[in-house]
């Protein structure tokens, strides 16, 4: 089983087919295939925030019926990544500078719980990870590699969050990291924010590394987490085309 900090992958990009060739999804279920393609195509930049959903040409295009294609739109719908506007049909629900502050809030919460808690739990070995992924990080840094850095920075979390032993927090999550990151994932350095990324993992390697649990929890809600203390770096970001 694929871990869940794996970024998931993209679906071959969808081609217009003859009544007589084979459909594109063949395997899983449709809504599962469906959903994969629709988030790997968000991901990609093939689907754009602020579009409408063309239930018929897409169906048509995937070689499916509306059903499967409406389930996948609706659970992308609870992930906040969808909206129904009534008479309209499915838009791409564009991210907010709200959303951001609101997905910070409830990561940051739930991280500095798990930190709390499995703290404790992580030992030299756990720590070790830890600090192999923060160095990881800034070589692929160096190396402009940001999906290595991507998923790096996905790893040096992902230690202490399946530590915590709770699978439910990991799913919350991992759902809204994606909502987050994925819409769609820009390829490119806002080096001055990854930077100081690196170095608050780093602070929060200390606390850990001195036994201070609660302290390193209040750190990455308070600090790393915290939608004040990042919030110039989130609008450069998230809101021009700047990148460092």
């Amino acid at each position: 089983m694929a871990s869940l900090w794996e970024v998931p992958l993209k679906m071959p990009p969808a081609t217009p087919r003859k009544s007589d060739e084979v459909p594109i999804l063949q395997t899983r279920s449709l809504r599962e295939q469906v959903y994969d393609y629709l988030r790997g195509e968000m991901n990609s930049g093939g689907l754009q925030p602020g579009s409408f959903v063309d239930l018929n040409a897409l169906a048509q295009r995937l070689g499916i019926s509306r059903t499967p294609l409406r389930d996948a739109l609706l659970q992308l719908e609870v992930e906040g990544f969808v909206e129904i506007l009534p008479r309209r049909g499915f838009r791409l629900k564009p991210l907010s500078l709200d959303e951001i502050r609101n997905i910070y809030q409830i990561v940051g919460a739930l991280e500095s719980a798990a930190l709390a808690t499995a703290g404790p739990k992580l030992g030299k070995a756990g720590l070790a990870r830890m600090k192999a992924a923060n160095r990881a990080m800034r070589t692929a840094i160096k190396a402009e590699d940001y999906e290595q850095f991507f998923l790096h920075n996905l790893a040096f979390h992902g230690v202490f969050l399946e530590a915590s032993e709770n699978p439910r927090m990991l799913a919350l999550v991992h759902s809204l990291k994606q909502r987050l990151y994925d819409w769609p994932r820009r390829k490119v350095f806002l080096k001055s924010w990854e930077d100081h990324s690196i170095k608050e993992h780093a602070q929060l390697l200390k606390h850990l590394e001195a036994g201070e649990f609660e302290a390193a929890a209040a750190y990455h809600r308070d600090v790393h987490w915290s939608f004040e203390e990042q919030e110039a770096f989130v609008r450069v970001y998230y809101l021009t085309d700047r990148a460092e």
